[in-house]
């Protein structure tokens, strides 16, 4: 009888033990999987923000060289009248729009490269807190099934 006692309170401690320690996982998966979900939502949000950056750069472009098209039209006439003092400022009009072209490209590739660094700190953070996770996990699985001293 007491044998039988003994093997009942045993099989209640370690299955009680195997429910704790499938909460402990299931927390553990919430955990990880709520990190993972911000991760995609912050990358999410970055890509709507670079895609939004990018755009107003591509806008502002079109302008630029819609406006000095139109500026080459308007001044048609003047080819007639000096033809080298047109083609001379056209050139330097052509010049500064090639050099404002340059300045968006650079803006572009550093919106670019803040991009990727803002996304590389998320996901940093993210590694980190589901390290922490599985860490935690670890130790509280270990001391759940760690003998005690009775």
């Amino acid at each position: 009888m007491a044998t039988t006692k003994k093997a009942d309170e045993m099989y209640a401690q370690c299955t009680g033990n195997a429910v704790e320690a499938l909460a402990l996982w299931a927390d553990a998966n919430q955990k990880v999987l709520r990190e993972l979900v911000d991760l995609s939502a912050s990358t999410a949000k970055e890509g709507v923000r670079l895609y939004a950056d990018l755009q107003s750069s591509a806008v502002e472009a079109v302008k630029g060289g819609q406006d000095l098209l139109l500026r080459w039209q308007g001044e048609l006439g003047e080819i007639q009248k000096d033809p080298v003092a047109w083609y001379q400022k056209n050139l330097l009009d052509g010049l500064e729009a090639a050099q404002n072209a340059f300045k968006l490209l650079e803006g572009n590739a550093q919106a670019i490269t803040h991009s990727a660094e803002r996304l590389q700190a998320s996901a940093e953070q993210a590694g980190k807190e589901i390290q922490q996770t599985f860490a935690s996990l670890g130790t509280k699985v270990k001391t759940l099934y760690t003998p005690s001293a009775n």
